[in-house]
């Protein structure tokens, strides 16, 4: 195998592949990158057994072959070769030789028949989705994954279509807060399985996106997603568990409305909670007519208060949140304004930024 490639091509690939490949691996070849070249182009790919990525790069192929060679350190050897240098990769015997300008590595190679390969069988569900809603479907709900191992059915994002409902709808929970956000159908993800992806399979997903726009094809199974995005398809296993009745914890009946402008609040939080520690997250918030007092009170450095402007005609009273889950709430909510539903200081709290909003959140008060 021998290609030329262009430096800041072969980077960014190697970018995306490499950071599926786990730091420590007790299967060698998992460290490594396949590497393969036909035709015009070359194929880089890169797994850990539950997740796959393989991207075509443009290059000079001068011989077609296949090998594999340590992920991390070819992406680190490339990312310190000079822009807009010409980087060639030549197998043989072994080894694969880099070459760009005055720089010469050799690296070992593991054999490419070692290299093992997740099979796209059939996944029957197809459907595509412009790049920004994909974004806002993760980014809107990703924060509130859980990261029990324990509970490992919420290690992901939860994806359905309800029965009836025509909508496609992505939920985490790590049972504190619940984020949920539904889009219309997308034409072809009718009768889709009820399927959680994993954690690290978002996150990927996600940087990906971060480079490209245009639409997503997206196809699955009831065991395995598959994304396909721009130059890059990504393959990934899905969490083999139930998730949870969510509809259940979704407050309907919360009398108490309170309107507030969600950067003034979140403001407010940050700066009263600069004296809480670690164990003291937690932050009061006392309602009273067109105003909400936030407090923090810190057995090790103190208190801290804050009136903030509201809209609330309400009876009077005090519930606290763990400031760190009501910020990330907050960050996601885009309008000037956000509607907050509670009932009492124990029951779930419900926000949105409007009755018809796409996003909505639950989050569960603590004890102040």
């Amino acid at each position: 195998m021998k290609l030329v490639v262009e430096r800041a091509t072969l980077l960014k690939a190697l970018g995306h592949v490499q950071s599926v490949v786990e730091r420590r691996n007790t299967i060698p070849i998992l460290s490594n990158v396949l590497l393969a070249a036909d035709g015009q182009s070359a194929k880089l790919m890169a797994t850990d057994l539950d997740l796959q990525i393989v991207e075509d790069v443009p290059a000079t192929v001068e011989a077609a072959g296949a090998t594999t060679v340590s992920a991390h350190t070819l992406f680190d050897i490339v990312r310190k070769l000079p822009d807009g240098a010409q980087v060639t990769l030549e197998a043989a015997s072994g080894k694969v030789s880099v070459t760009a300008g005055r720089a010469r590595f050799s690296l070992q190679t593991l054999p490419r028949e070692d290299f093992p390969v997740i099979g796209e069988s059939d996944l029957p569900v197809s459907f595509t989705l412009p790049a920004e809603t994909l974004v806002t479907l993760i980014d809107k709900t990703r924060f509130a994954i859980s990261t029990e191992e324990t509970r490992y059915y919420l290690n992901g994002i939860f994806f359905h279509a309800p029965a009836g409902a025509g909508t496609l709808r992505a939920v985490a929970t790590d049972g504190h807060r619940l984020a949920r956000v539904e889009i219309p159908l997308p034409e072809g993800a009718a009768g889709m399985p009820d399927i959680i992806i994993p954690r690290k399979c978002v996150a990927e997903v996600r940087k990906l996106l971060d480079e490209r726009g245009g639409e997503v094809g997206i196809s699955l199974s009831q065991s395995k997603i598959r994304f396909a995005i721009g130059q890059a398809v990504l393959t990934s296993k899905l969490i083999d568990g139930t998730f949870p009745d969510y509809s259940r914890v979704i407050p309907t009946a919360n009398d108490k409305l309170l309107k507030i402008d969600p950067a003034t609040l979140a403001e407010g939080v940050d700066r009263v909670t600069a004296i809480a520690s670690e164990k003291t997250r937690a932050v009061k918030l006392s309602l009273d007519r067109d105003r909400v007092t936030l407090s923090v009170t810190s057995p090790e450095n103190g208190t801290a208060s804050e009136d903030v402007p509201a809209d609330y005609a309400a009876a009077g009273f005090d519930v606290g949140f763990n400031s760190r889950y009501l910020l990330d709430i907050l960050a996601q909510v885009e309008g000037d304004l956000v509607e907050v539903h509670m009932a009492d200081a124990a029951a779930p709290t419900l926000i949105r930024e409007s009755e018809g909003s796409e996003a909505l959140y639950v989050l569960m008060p603590m004890r102040v």
